[in-house]
């Protein structure tokens, strides 16, 4: 509700990305939820007493979801930055009501909890499942005895990724995210069939002569030009005052087919005097073509959904055949149109939204380095959250999933919700330290034991509410809630393994007693267990 109420508040449309923030704030506050009531159990079964549990949800917990909250903010607010509106209000609004949930969570499920009757056994059950305690079992297993075959494993998949990397095309298509039974799919299928397509592409042609666009020389330039757009670019037939020219010699000779040509100067000067009105202004078809001065004219023709993903390529071709057909130094000639207008939007977008990652991975780890005071430690707790980001790029490009608008989004949203995880993996890790004697190996299988259970379902909530996505009849909503689904999957598993393994290796390198007490962010609150249960 305060989603959409900001979205109104603030005059943002409903678009394509904000439609998406409603059931993101969703997915994204349940963990938030899980991570909160479970410390809560987990420390009324340690000691029994409710109100030593509910201050240790809120000090401990509560400073570690803060964090988390605030690093996926920062990875949703670096859109702010870009120079596309549609992402600057997905920023603005997905951020904002990011910390909102935060604030929400920490200030109701304490104060709810508080009214209610302390949890009884049944209520602790689901912390003693054998099957979740054989999983967590089963991954300290892997972390203490076979780290080699770990990294080994993540080295294939990095290199099998990056191959993949370079199978991903990028897509300006509009019929991409439309289902291929939509009415619309078919309409469009028809008028491209019919009319050789439907996004326009656009010549202007600019003589800097009054009347130069009449000239016969200039009209021959853009026959020319035409003839190889229609038949090695595979465009539609263009339309321009070239055909009006044609029609009007067809027309002057009773309508005869061998006269559809262009007509000589001397036809020209009397043909094209009746195509102005008594004021000597252009009009009907001709108008459209040229501007009253006759100096301008236009050449339009139409791309096929296919043709669009190969316009770059389409337009390089036609600035070499203007370049020999139209001097620069005496005409002007500029490359317009809905069509080239979307496909330069799209590409726009897209190196919007990785420079908005690059920044939001900047960010992260500047705010990680400023809590852990150690340039190791981020460095050690980025690389889990890069590779299953990878690993999801080398699924694109197998898998044939381009990049556009829809898809782009991925990486940035898995990254900022990803690295909660290794945010509350540290801060317990950093606790455990002190409690054994800045003993690495028994602190990082503590961490894992008592983080493992919120950090498992935590992802598997993550990755059935992104799944929701995949019942999308829009192919962008499908993709992405497939991707980011995909990508939490290997972001869990990543950190529960990958980065508990990186400590356990590099023990001796970041065994620093000096970098973790010295951290200027108290993220976990130190306090024994002395109360008794009551």
């Amino acid at each position: 509700m305060w989603a959409f109420g900001i979205l109104g508040l603030l005059h943002f449309d409903i678009t394509i990305l904000t439609a998406l923030i409603p059931p993101l704030i969703i997915v994204i506050g349940i963990p938030n939820c899980i991570f909160l009531i479970n410390k809560y159990q987990q420390e009324v079964k340690k000691h029994g007493n409710q109100a030593k549990s509910l201050q240790r949800v809120i000090t401990r917990v509560g400073n570690a979801t803060l964090l988390t909250n605030l690093t996926t903010a920062v990875g949703f607010a670096t859109f702010i930055v870009t120079d596309s509106d549609m992402l600057k209000e997905f920023g603005i609004v997905a951020s904002l009501n990011i910390m909102i949930l935060f604030s929400l969570s920490l200030f109701i499920i304490p104060a709810v909890y508080s009214f209610l009757p302390i949890p009884k056994n049944k209520h602790l059950e689901h912390l003693n499942r054998t099957w979740m305690l054989n999983i967590i079992h089963w991954m300290a297993r892997i972390v203490r005895h076979k780290r080699v075959a770990v990294y080994g494993f993540s080295i294939v998949l990095l290199i099998l990724s990056i191959i993949g990397i370079y199978k991903i095309k990028t897509s300006s298509s509009l019929l991409d995210d439309i289902p291929k039974n939509a009415k619309f799919t078919k309409d469009v299928v028809y008028f491209e069939r019919e009319f050789g397509g439907i996004m326009p592409l656009e010549i202007v042609i600019d003589t800097h002569k009054k009347n130069g666009i009449l000239r016969l020389s200039n009209l021959e330039r853009m026959e020319k030009l035409q003839n190889r757009m229609t038949h090695f670019f595979k465009l539609s037939q263009p339309f321009s005052i070239v055909r009006i020219a044609k029609y009007f010699k067809q027309t002057y000779y009773n309508g005869n087919q061998e006269y559809y040509l262009l007509p000589t100067r001397q036809e020209g000067r009397f043909l094209f005097s009746y195509a102005k009105d008594f004021n000597g202004k252009n009009f009907g078809a001709l108008e459209s073509f040229t501007d009253t001065l006759g100096q301008v004219a236009r050449i339009t023709t139409y791309l096929t959904s296919d043709n669009v993903n190969r316009l770059d390529e389409i337009e390089k071709e036609i600035n070499a055949e203007v370049e020999q057909l139209f001097p620069k130094e005496r005409y002007d000639v500029i490359i317009t149109g809905k069509a080239l207008n979307f496909f330069k939007g799209t590409r726009f977008l897209i190196d919007n939204v990785f420079t908005s990652l690059i920044l939001a991975i900047l960010l992260i780890s500047i705010l990680m380095t400023y809590m852990f005071r150690s340039f190791r430690m981020v460095v050690i707790s980025v690389i889990p959250n890069l590779l299953p980001l990878i690993i999801t790029a080398g699924i694109m490009g197998f898998a044939g999933i381009p990049l556009k608008p829809s898809t782009v989004l991925v990486f940035g949203v898995a990254f900022g919700i990803s690295v909660d995880d290794t945010l509350h993996f540290l801060a317990k890790y950093r606790q455990e330290l002190r409690q054994n004697n800045w003993k690495i190996s028994r602190s990082v299988f503590s961490a894992l034991k008592e983080t493992g259970f919120s950090m498992f379902y935590t992802s598997v909530v993550l990755y059935f509410g992104f799944s929701i996505f995949i019942l999308s009849s829009f192919g962008g909503t499908k993709a992405l809630g497939g991707l980011i689904s995909t990508t939490l999957l290997f972001a869990m598993l990543s950190n529960l393994v990958l980065l508990p393994s990186l400590l356990l290796s590099l023990e001796k390198i970041i065994a620093n007693k000096s970098t973790i007490r010295e951290t200027s962010i108290d993220i976990l609150a130190e306090d024994e267990d002395t109360v008794s249960k009551t």
